[in-house]
């Protein structure tokens, strides 16, 4: 990856328009979906970052604080992967919201939880408009609020309007382990 991929000129002054957030999916977590029987508040019974994703979620914290990012509110699924990506991005204390839960096994949630989404997104902007907004949740969610498929670990700028409505997005490029 060149240099100039590695930069975004302006993500914090975007971020702090209170017109953008920035959805990521969880770091590296080896595997595919959770074990049956997973329990969300038992973490030893969930898929969960690897030494891989945990490195992962470092440097993207890292990666974030040269842009200027040192501190956000950071919201995460309710998944042990996602809090953990969250706390490790080092940008602040990360709050669990419920409607970045993964819908995966269950595509039926797919409209409700985009819309919880959409909501908490509007509060978020409503109340505190200049603090930089990280959301860590799932493929699927990301997917369902923009269209976009991501990596492990991948981001994008979604551009919202007050109502937190999806309006448009960008691929965020950053390093990778």
């Amino acid at each position: 990856m060149i240099a100039s991929q590695l930069t975004h000129a302006g993500l914090k002054e975007d971020l702090e328009t209170g017109s953008y957030v920035l959805m990521m999916r969880h770091a590296d977590a080896p595997g595919y979906s959770d074990p049956d029987g997973y329990n969300l508040s038992d973490c030893s019974t969930q898929r969960n970052l690897g030494e891989a994703g945990k490195t992962q979620a470092r440097m993207i914290g890292q990666w974030l604080s040269s842009q200027g990012i040192t501190s956000a509110q950071v919201y995460s699924s309710p998944w042990c992967r996602c809090k953990d990506t969250g706390t490790l991005l080092n940008k602040g204390a990360v709050t669990v919201e419920p409607g970045l839960g993964s819908f995966f096994e269950n595509r039926g949630n797919r409209q409700e939880q985009t819309r919880l989404t959409q909501l908490k997104i509007a509060q978020l902007l409503k109340t505190s408009p200049r603090k930089p907004v990280i959301m860590v949740t799932h493929q699927v969610n990301v997917q369902a609020f923009t269209g976009q498929s991501l990596s492990s670990g991948s981001m994008v700028l979604v551009k919202v309007n007050q109502s937190g409505q999806y309006m448009s997005h960008q691929l965020i490029n950053h390093p990778h382990p």
